[in-house]
């Protein structure tokens, strides 16, 4: 297979993107092979700009003609693991968008379908996952320059989204429509980051707003305690109110610590000796130099690294690697199966805010969904 035919399951403002990329030549390896949205004015749009790529209505026909080799899910959240799910048991690769899905137990299903089918393709779209200032921030961590992490703070606020926004369509930001806020529309990338590079919690406990700042019933505003279960702690903030919004991510370990600032620049801190050492052997002394300002210089050395991210280079290396692992088996960024991590963790967080209390991962499944349901039947 020199090329994959790819079948674009809802042609919105991502499936859009999607196409543009491919059609333009931009992604290596990949060609659109059919597209399927149930909306009639989407049949027109494909028509007007596709017009030798195949068009359906319905995604079973699209999976049973012949005309694809994989599919990526470009419609809402609750449907990512049902397409995923049909299209593997046909033998068809399948690329899931963020979030897999709301419930964990839903990506389990999936993800133990896709094991027992090691030939096909199970991806997901974590594009920031090949931004290279997180791969670097990550090759920080695994390569121990700040040694054993203590303590992780991800301020994300730069999701301001005006009420407009929320009005486009009626699915949008509901419990029944789209499963959630913030955590499961503008967050999932930095949840899956934050765990990517640090590691899942053990507990949460978590002060959650629904519509705080805006219409609507769903989260607009989060702040979230992390356990890491070694004695590790976290805070993770996000909204989409702040207009003037924070992206700042602090990782702190005993021998140094990693900031992160607007997602363009990372500050390295390294440390001499480790904290842990100083604390040992640091006579009261040189102690005192610290507090009074001086002697920093003696205990640690910066160095910073700055990127440039071009729109769309993300997205377009996340489509290109899955092509790539078809077609010669190049190892997959973002495997599918690890789109159950984040799941998990915003299923907690949302079970902590229901409760009010501090909740272990992963949350029972059985209490999860009964949880939503609630909050689904309020919207009737």
């Amino acid at each position: 297979m020199e090329k994959v035919r790819l079948g674009i399951i809802g042609l919105g403002a991502q499936g859009g993107t999607y196409a543009g990329f491919i059609h333009s030549g931009e992604v290596d390896k990949l060609e659109i092979g059919a597209i399927c949205d149930i909306d009639p004015e989407k049949k027109a749009l494909s028509a007007e700009k596709y017009p030798d790529v195949p068009f359906y209505d319905n995604y079973i026909d699209m999976l049973e003609s012949g005309d694809v080799d994989a599919v990526v899910t470009t419609v809402p959240h609750y449907l990512h693991t049902e397409i995923g799910k049909e299209a593997l048991s046909r033998d068809i690769h399948a690329l899931l968008e963020k979030p897999a899905d709301i419930y964990a137990e839903k990506v389990k299903e999936i993800s133990d379908l896709a094991a027992s089918k090691p030939e096909l393709t199970f991806g997901i779209f974590f594009n920031q996952r090949t931004n290279p200032l997180y791969q670097k921030v990550k090759a920080l961590i695994d390569d121990g320059e700040i040694g054993q992490i203590r303590r992780t703070n991800w301020i994300i606020t730069t999701w301001w989204r005006p009420q407009a926004y929320y009005d486009q369509s009626s699915w949008r930001a509901t419990w029944d429509g789209e499963g959630g806020g913030v955590l499961v529309n503008q967050a999932p990338h930095q949840i899956d980051l934050l765990q990517w590079l640090c590691g899942l919690p053990e507990k949460v406990f978590s002060n959650v707003k629904y519509g705080y700042q805006r219409e609507l019933n769903v989260d607009d505003d989060v702040t979230t305690i992390l356990d890491y279960g070694n004695g590790a702690t976290g805070v993770f903030i996000t909204c989409t109110h702040d207009i003037i919004g924070t992206d700042r991510l602090e990782i702190t370990g005993d021998k140094g610590k990693i900031l992160v600032e607007d997602s363009k620049k990372i500050t390295l801190t390294r440390l001499k000796d480790s904290e842990t050492d100083m604390n040992r052997n640091m006579s009261w002394e040189d102690a005192a130099k610290i507090f009074t300002g001086n002697g920093f210089d003696d205990i640690y050395d910066q160095e910073t690294f700055e990127f440039e991210s071009v729109w769309g280079q993300q997205h377009i290396s996340v489509l290109e690697n899955f092509a790539a692992n078809i077609i010669d088996d190049t190892p997959l960024i973002a495997p599918g199966s690890d789109g159950i991590n984040g799941v998990n963790f915003v299923n907690a967080i949302y079970l902590s805010s229901w409760l009010g209390k501090e909740v272990s991962l992963p949350v029972d499944p059985t209490e999860f969904k009964n949880a939503l349901q609630e909050k689904i039947q309020s919207e009737q």
